[in-house]
């Protein structure tokens, strides 16, 4: 059996997916995406539909106590190979005592599956810990960060057999954020949106279904900025200024922050010069998501990404109302995009 340490989302599911199943799955993070997917394939695979009525028991963590848990999972199956007992809500568990009893000599016959969301186990209980992990897996549920959604934009329609452009990526992830529960719905929507001949996802096929303009976003403004396009810049923000429900610089700073921020980072990359260099030392996915850094290098300088960062930081201060007793929201992005493109 495979070692149990670090064991990511997709070494878990391989696993399931070959018939293996751990005596305990402990699920804990602050992305409730990935623990639902491993709790919800265990619950529909590891037991047969006429097994379940007798073999599979849910609790919730705010209804029942650990010795409860501990309890079931050491009772024996029913005319069924295991049972399988799945905790919900488990960081609403007031003791864990029993629970880490049991972990030190758990059942083989029982798929023990503890789902703890919106945070992590106490890392103060180590015997607990330390048990867990004797016992089977604990995998911590990471959001994910911006940078990496494109990746799982693109790996998840790859796996629908869909393709999708770099655009159309950029916009379903700016528009969507990194709520993945929130993301795949709308990926799902816009799969059973393809007609059968053309798999393709496109910016038009983006507009029409998620309601995210292909020519007005946060994606094409800073693609403006980025290539200094004063006009479009400012062709962009006038609409937003106009269509407030489209966008808002309360979206827009932290995304220029961040591409800025890592554009001052780039300048000491040791092959700056090279995409893959860049690429390498911003830690990006892949050579392509450099571009846009190795145009930033070329039309801004280092002291003017420094400048840049500081006005957004006013920008920003100002946004929240400091320092600012009456500039609308739109006068200021505007005060901005003439700073960074002048």
């Amino acid at each position: 059996m495979a070692e149990t340490k670090n064991m990511t989302y997709q070494g878990i599911m391989q696993e399931l997916e070959a018939g293996t199943y751990r005596p305990v799955y402990y699920l804990h993070g602050e992305e409730s995406y990935y623990i639902d997917k491993i709790c919800d394939y265990i619950a529909e695979h590891a037991l047969q539909p006429e097994e379940r009525d007798f073999n599979q028991t849910i609790f919730f963590g705010s209804d029942v106590t650990a010795s409860q848990i501990a309890d079931a999972a050491r009772r024996y199956p029913m005319m069924a190979e295991r049972q399988v007992v799945i905790v919900k809500e488990a960081q609403n568990l007031k003791q864990t005592d029993a629970l880490e009893k049991y972990m030190k000599q758990p059942l083989q016959s029982t798929v023990l599956v503890i789902c703890h969301k919106n945070g992590k186990i106490d890392g103060r209980k180590r015997e607990y810990v330390k048990a867990i992990q004797q016992a089977g897996i604990l995998f911590e549920s990471q959001k994910l960060r911006d940078r990496d959604l494109p990746a799982f934009i693109d790996g998840y329609l790859r796996q629908k057999h869909v393709s999708i452009d770099t655009k159309s990526t950029m916009l379903i992830a700016e528009s969507i954020g990194a709520d993945l529960n929130r993301l795949t719905s709308e990926l799902d929507k816009v799969l059973l949106s393809l007609p059968e001949g053309d798999r393709r996802v496109t910016p038009q096929v983006v507009e029409d279904q998620i309601g995210v303009s292909k020519d007005f976003n946060g994606f094409e403004l800073r693609d403006a900025i980025v290539n200094r396009n004063v006009f479009k810049a400012n062709q962009i923000i006038n609409y937003f200024d106009k269509n407030p429900k489209a966008g808002s610089i309360y979206s827009f700073l932290p995304m220029l922050f961040n591409y800025f921020q890592n554009l001052m980072i780039a300048f000491y990359a040791p092959k700056k010069n090279s995409q893959e260099g860049v690429a390498e030392w911003l830690e990006l996915k892949s050579p392509w998501a450099a571009k846009d850094y190795m145009t930033g290098m070329r039309n801004f300088t280092a002291m003017k990404t420094m400048q840049i960062i500081s006005k957004l930081r006013e920008i920003d201060a100002k946004s929240k109302g400091l320092d600012n007793p009456n500039t609308p929201p739109g006068e200021l992005m505007k005060e901005l995009i003439f700073y960074i493109l002048h």
